[in-house]
């Protein structure tokens, strides 16, 4: 048996010799700079923390807590925070943080309005949002603007113009309103130069009151003497130079427009104070006629239709305008006796080139007034357009027209009027009417029917036939009775040369004759004298035969008719 292998000792196990280090081990440093970030970022955003303000809108569409930012010029300056409905659930109630360099920007003067897609009749804007979605734009306003606001009502629609738009803003007034809107564009000679801010009716006066922003440079040419007006819409004019279509610009025409400009007299004039209020005039014609500053106050009475005769309706010399009606009142009377038409217009002695203003604006007037009466100065209702119906108001003079004193109605001179314009038209119809209704139209009816009837009757009747055919038969009779005596004279004709040759000859006998007879007989016998009366007997007759042959072969027809001379006696 073999021997158990031997123990021998184990080798001795290695100690692990522990050092404690004195410095923290780096792994604990992330944790530490992990907390000095957030503790860093903690304090930047305190410290870049602004006021909370509100802002209260009539809906909320586009906006959404934590996302919708802020911005001024394309930077961020706040974000939303929270979105609820006010106390009594009519409003949207926006919270906003704003960041601490905001501050300066939350004045008494800021505005916000939401930036959006908007369509409108004059642009489309806030097509960016499309991608980015909506963000509230936020304008400070004025540099001198106060601070300390918290509080602020958002702008449903975006303003016309920011507050750093280098402009001026104008006051103008106007009757009506017309198709001008907020946004509405500004034309200085068919140039953009600004758009309408707002517009209000003023309680009092029932005017409306309009906000007008011209940018610079544009604003430099408006002086005291500038007019405004509407330049909305199409114009069309009906005048002596045809048919006229006027339109500013496309965008005028969507969302109307505003044009002004300067008179040549005036563009060195000052410029108009802060509180200068501009008329709005209706259009161009109308801005233009306000630039005549001396006028003479007439009126007249018309009896008869006036219409197509309206406030604003031109008053003409010779088809010049040299005013304007002023207003268009009806005089009516009851019982029918003494209805009248009164009209008040405007002479504007400017329009005519060297009239005295002063002997027209002096004590006067009377006199003057009453030197054109005499003359036949009457008032007249003119035609301006037979399509449209316009009229005007014409001066016109009658010869030997009676003299009528020329007095005072109120303030105005009193000037007489005669008929004219469709009166005249309408009159001579009527007349034209009356006349034709006074013809015996029935009774000349009638024996235009007798007649035409007899006329029926005979071209109808067996009479006209048979006459007819009896003269178609006679005709034709004639026909043949001509063929037959041209038949028969042609033969003759042929012989005519034959005779005449034949005559001739006979006469050179006769002649040899009678000279041997006037060599017996002598020259002053009796024999011989007769005997050379009837040689010219027979030459004349010979000559006629001549004739008469020549005639029958040019138209052998003669004998039937006779010669067409003797025919005519």
């Amino acid at each position: 048996m073999s021997d158990p292998p031997s123990l021998q000792p184990a080798s001795p196990v290695p100690v692990a010799a522990v050092h404690t280090s004195r410095i923290p081990p780096v792994i604990w440093l992330i944790p530490f700079v992990a907390l000095l970030l957030a503790g860093y970022l903690g304090w930047q955003a305190l410290s870049s923390r602004g006021p909370m303000i509100t802002v209260i809108w009539r809906t909320a569409d586009g906006l959404q807590a934590g996302q919708t930012k802020v911005k001024h010029r394309a930077v961020e300056l706040g974000t939303v925070e929270r979105i609820t409905l006010t106390e009594d659930k009519a409003k949207v109630q926006v919270q906003i943080r704003m960041r601490r360099e905001a501050e300066a920007l939350l004045t008494d003067r800021a505005k916000l309005w939401v930036v959006r897609p908007r369509f409108t009749s004059g642009n489309v804007s806030g097509l960016d949002t499309l991608v980015s979605g909506a963000f509230i734009e936020l304008d400070p306003g004025a540099e001198h603007s106060t601070i300390a606001r918290l509080m602020f009502e958002g702008l449903e629609d975006p303003p016309a113009i920011r507050s750093n738009e280098p402009g001026t803003t104008f006051t103008l007034q106007a009757d009506r309103i017309g198709s001008l809107s907020s946004g509405s564009p500004l034309f200085f000679r068919d140039i953009a130069a600004g758009e309408v801010l707002s517009y209000a009716l003023d309680p009092v006066d029932h005017r409306v009151t309009i906000k007008a922003f011209v940018h610079t440079p544009y604003d430099g040419f408006v002086r005291r003497g500038t007019r405004f007006w509407n330049a909305s819409g199409v114009a069309v004019e009906l005048g002596a130079r045809g048919v006229r279509l006027k339109i500013a610009s496309v965008a005028a025409l969507l969302n109307g427009g505003v044009a002004f400009d300067t008179p040549p007299d005036q563009r060195d004039g000052p410029r108009p104070a802060g509180e200068t209020v501009f008329p709005l005039y209706a259009d161009e014609n109308v801005a233009a006629s306000a630039g005549y500053h001396e006028r003479v106050k007439l009126v007249t009475h018309l009896e008869g239709n006036v219409r197509g005769l309206a406030r604003g309706s031109p008053v003409e010399l010779f088809g010049i305008q040299i005013g304007e009606v002023t207003d268009v009142l009806l005089d009516f009377d009851p019982g029918g006796k003494s209805s009248r038409v009164t009209v008040r217009f405007e002479v504007q002695p400017e329009r005519m080139a060297q009239m005295s203003v002063e002997k027209l604006n002096d004590s006067d007037n009377m006199s003057v007034a009453s030197a054109l009466v005499a003359r036949g100065l009457r008032m007249q209702l003119t035609t301006v357009s037979f399509l449209t119906g316009q009229q005007a108001l014409g001066v016109t003079f009658v010869p030997g027209a009676p003299m009528v004193p020329v007095v005072m109605e109120g303030d105005s001179i009193l000037l007489p009027s005669q008929a004219g314009g469709f009166d005249d038209i309408i009159s001579a119809a009527s007349t034209f009417v009356a006349k034709l209704n006074a013809l015996p139209l029935e009774r000349i009816g009638a024996g235009l029917d007798e007649t035409l009837a007899g006329a029926s009757k005979i071209a109808n009747g067996p009479e006209l036939r048979e006459a007819l055919k009896n003269l178609n038969e006679t005709l034709v009779a004639a026909r043949e009775t001509a063929r037959s005596l041209q038949a028969g004279i042609a033969p003759v004709a042929k012989k005519l040369p034959e005779l005449m040759q034949t005559a001739q000859s006979a006469l050179d006998r006769a002649n040899g004759l009678i000279k041997s007879i006037d060599a017996g007989y002598g020259g002053e016998s009796r024999f011989n004298r007769d005997l050379g009366r009837l040689l010219g007997q027979v030459g004349d007759a010979v000559r006629s035969m001549r004739l008469l042959a020549d005639y029958l072969e040019a138209h052998p027809e003669a004998l039937l008719r006779g010669r067409a001379g003797d025919a005519k006696q």
